[in-house]
């Protein structure tokens, strides 16, 4: 074998080693890219019954107007910031979770209306927001995962010099709202 031959295998595999490290960064950026699509879908369908919800709890709470204003506020607030492509994820996370604080309030404060709790439309509705907010998490932990093997990826050797010349850049990952750490007090 001559030093040709050498020479042109070694190139041939690093060629190779490249589009095979190329596509498989692609391959988990797109990923990523799915999973931030998925949430953005169980979003909008939350956006989407928080109207009819909102509805149906208008006839049966008369004291509680404040709650449903700040709701709306709330729901309202968390959209613009979705829309705004140059939002920030850390933006994005505060909106939703203001959003999921008011809906756990509004449904804390609908446990002092017996007839509410008890009309279908309002159980339905509840049960979906609820089965949609189950789906917000679970996207937002695939999305996490995504987000772990990408940003590995990026980040191992050698894999990161190409990673770096390429301008691959890390995700940030989806996080608990600081109130959402603090433990639960339970009193009696």
């Amino acid at each position: 074998m001559n030093l040709t031959s050498i020479i042109i295998a070694v190139v041939a595999i690093l060629v190779l080693w490249l589009i095979l490290t190329y596509n498989g960064l692609i391959r988990l950026k797109n990923r990523v890219d799915e999973a931030t699509s998925d949430i953005d879908v169980q979003l909008k369908r939350r956006y989407d019954l928080i109207p009819n919800l909102v509805e149906t709890v208008k006839g049966y709470m008369t004291h509680e107007r404040e709650t449903l204003v700040k709701l709306t506020e709330a729901r309202t607030a968390a959209m613009a910031v979705h829309d705004n492509k140059n939002a920030t994820l850390a933006q994005k996370e505060a909106a939703e979770n203001m959003l999921s604080g008011t809906l756990k309030t509004l449904f804390a404060v609908t446990e002092n209306y017996p007839d509410l709790k008890a009309s279908q439309n309002f159980l339905q509705l509840q049960g979906e927001i609820t089965d949609t907010e189950d789906k917000i998490q679970a996207s937002r932990r695939f999305y996490n995962g995504n987000v772990r093997d990408f940003n590995t990826k990026i980040q191992v050797f050698p894999t990161s010099l190409f990673a770096g010349m390429m301008h691959f850049t890390k995700y940030d990952f989806f996080a608990a709202a600081e109130g959402e750490r603090q433990n639960v007090q339970v009193k009696f």
